[in-house]
C-alpha cells in the first residue's frame, strides 16, 4: 500500500511487524503506527491508501486479493464483526499513542514504546506473561521517529532503563524486561 495508490489486496500478519508511514510532500515521513500479529492490514472499503506498509523485520503475511475479503465480509458477518473491532482497537490505541507523544516525557515515551513491543511482538506468549524477551523491531532512529524524540535521547532513555535494571540489552537490539510491572511503572499511566 502506498500514498494514493490502489489497494488491490489485504493482509493478515502471520509474524513480524510491520511499521506504517504517512509521507509529506517534501519527502519527509512520520512512523504512524506498527502492526503486528495477527493484525488485518488495510482499510476495507477504501479504494486508495494514504499510509504506506513496510516490513520492520522479517514478516510472513497471508494476503487475499481485495474483492475477496470484501465479498467474504458479505457472507460472514463473524468477520466483518472482527474487522470492526481491530479498527476500535487502533482508533483507542492511536489516541493512547497521542497522549503519549503530547503529554509523557521521554522517559516515560521509551518506556511505553518497549512495553508495546514486549506485549505484542510474539502473539503466541501468555499475556499473563511478567517477563518478556525480543529483538527491537525498528532502529534506534525509527524508534526515535515514532516517539517524536531524538536518537540520543533514545539511547539516553534506553541506557538509563538498563543502568536501573529495568531492562537488559544485549548486542544493541535485544532486550529483556525480567519484570514487566517494573517496565510498566516507568510508563507514567
Amino acid at each position: 500500500m502506498g500514498d494514493a495508490e490502489a489497494v488491490e489486496s489485504y493482509s493478515n500478519v502471520l509474524s513480524g511487524v510491520v511499521k506504517l508511514t504517512k509521507g509529506l510532500s517534501d519527502g519527509r515521513q512520520q512512523i504512524v503506527g506498527l502492526q503486528f500479529a495477527p493484525d488485518f492490514l488495510g482499510r476495507p472499503f477504501k479504494s486508495e491508501s494514504a499510509i504506506d506498509a513496510e516490513a520492520a523485520t522479517e514478516v510472513s503475511l497471508c494476503s487475499f486479493p481485495r474483492t475477496v475479503i470484501e465479498r467474504m465480509m458479505k457472507a460472514s458477518p463473524g468477520l466483518e464483526h472482527r474487522l470492526l473491532k481491530q479498527t476500535l482497537n487502533e482508533l483507542d490505541e492511536a489516541r493512547e499513542w497521542m497522549l503519549a507523544l503530547g503529554r509523557k516525557t521521554a522517559s516515560e515515551r521509551v518506556a511505553s514504546f518497549l512495553l508495546m513491543i514486549a506485549r505484542n511482538i510474539d502473539p503466541a506468549a501468555d499475556p499473563a506473561a511478567r517477563s518478556a524477551s525480543f529483538d527491537l523491531p525498528l532502529t534506534r532512529a525509527d524508534i526515535a521517529d515514532f516517539l517524536g524524540l531524538t536518537i540520543e535521547t533514545v539511547s539516553r532513555q534506553l541506557t538509563r532503563l538498563r543502568a536501573s535494571d529495568v531492562i537488559r540489552i544485549e548486542n544493541n537490539r535485544h532486550v529483556t524486561v525480567d519484570d514487566l510491572g517494573r517496565l510498566e511503572q516507568r510508563c507514567g499511566d
